[in-house]
């Protein structure tokens, strides 16, 4: 199977991910024939190599006509309407859709309205058309079936848009990196846009460490502007190395917390905590007895579960139980397929 791990240290934007893909080797001139599906005009798409801090990358560039676009205003109906008139295959569709509805979404929760009252304004303009539906076009011209991400860096202080001045990361790319791991450097500017957010989080199977893969391509993508470190983002493609056959492999979050003073934690309360847990989501929850310091015994409470699920159910053991403090990681998992999930 053939994966994609986009490396987000200077964080992401639509034409960094298209960018990086270019860099891989996409076909500049297949990517042209592939958004001509599209039936857009007055626009423009190319690529040029630039260098940041030293390291080179390509970074994609979209030209549009603001005259003629400036009086095409789209909503997300407009936009499902384009997508899906176009000869685009229908995965591909069907994916642009998904990451504009999801965009659609984070926009009317911010503005406190509804999908179909939200008008695109930088997430919605022919360019971040193109780089959305270039980025998905272009993983299904590298054969790229599953993609992964690493931890996302999102960047510090403000940006000015059709809003005005917002905080960074925008109140719209907050909303959509609920769940998912992010941090901050300190680095000025706006390192996660909306846009590369949406692609990000809405085609990643998984957030975390890169995944056991035989590499075949490397590619940079280049943004815009200029940051104390390289504003670049990297894409690592190549064969994943864990798909055994007849076995289904994924990526995990295991979640763990010590607790002692066991005596508190009579067997109806654990067996309360297990089930809520599962009900809630966990893959799968177990406890195993330890000797914690001055020989103190207590209970280790281990949850395995997706990673969009850390932050729920770390809350709820914070709240739950006498638990001062836990511990996550991202782990693999391999499980025989038509299994259940608690493995």
């Amino acid at each position: 199977m053939k994966v994609a791990y986009f490396d987000c240290f200077a964080g992401a934007s639509g034409d960094m991910i298209l960018g990086s893909l270019l860099d891989a080797g996409l076909d500049v001139e297949r990517l042209k024939k592939e958004m001509g599906k599209l039936h857009l005009t007055h626009y423009d798409l190319g690529a040029k190599k630039v260098s940041k801090k030293g390291m080179g990358g390509t970074q994609a560039v979209v030209t549009v006509d603001e005259d003629y676009h400036s009086h095409h205003h789209h909503d997300l109906h407009h936009i499902k309407e384009i997508i899906e008139e176009s000869d685009l295959e229908r995965a591909v569709k069907q994916r642009g859709i998904e990451i504009f509805t999801r965009l659609a979404e984070a926009e009317a929760k911010v503005h406190r309205t509804t999908m179909e009252h939200v008008h695109f304004h930088e997430v919605g303009a022919m360019d971040a058309i193109i780089d959305v539906m270039g980025a998905v076009a272009g993983f299904a011209a590298l054969g790229i079936e599953k993609v992964y991400c690493s931890p996302l860096h999102v960047g510090t202080g403000t940006v000015e848009c059709a809003h005005g001045t917002l905080p960074v990361p925008a109140p719209a790319t907050v909303e959509l990196i609920r769940g998912k791991p992010i941090y901050s450097t300190g680095v000025n500017g706006e390192l996660l846009t909306p846009t590369g957010a949406a692609i990000l989080t809405t085609l990643s199977s998984g957030f975390g460490p890169m995944p056991a893969m035989t590499v075949e391509r490397v590619g940079y993508g280049a943004g815009t502007s200029e940051l104390a470190i390289p504003n670049l983002l990297r894409v690592v493609i190549g064969e994943a190395r864990d798909e055994l056959e007849g076995y289904h492999t994924e990526r995990v979050a295991v979640v763990e917390a010590t607790i002692d003073q066991i005596d508190e934690m009579d067997p109806q309360t654990s067996d309360h905590l297990t089930q809520k847990m599962l009900d809630m989501g966990a893959l799968d929850v177990f406890l195993l007895p330890v000797q914690m310091k001055k020989d103190q015994a207590g209970t280790l409470l281990t949850v395995i579960c997706v990673p969009e699920m850390v932050r729920e159910l770390s809350d709820y053991l914070m709240r739950e139980t006498t638990a001062t403090g836990l511990r996550w990681r991202v782990d693999n998992r391999i499980k025989a397929k038509g299994t259940a999930e608690g493995v």
